[in-house]
């Protein structure tokens, strides 16, 4: 999810479209909760670790 939203972020960017920008930066900041919760050792969605 990190990845997918630094790609978006950066074609959003490149491309000047906001809404790429905005999901872009969206998906950035929720997949660095998620991993940042799956690593201290939170159960994420059910799961131990989120990948």
């Amino acid at each position: 999810m990190i990845l997918l939203g630094a790609i978006l972020l950066i074609i959003g960017m490149l491309v000047g479209v906001s809404l790429l920008t905005t999901i872009g930066g969206v998906l950035l900041v929720v997949g660095a909760i998620l991993w940042i919760l799956g690593a201290s050792g939170r159960k994420v969605g059910g799961r131990k670790h989120y990948f």
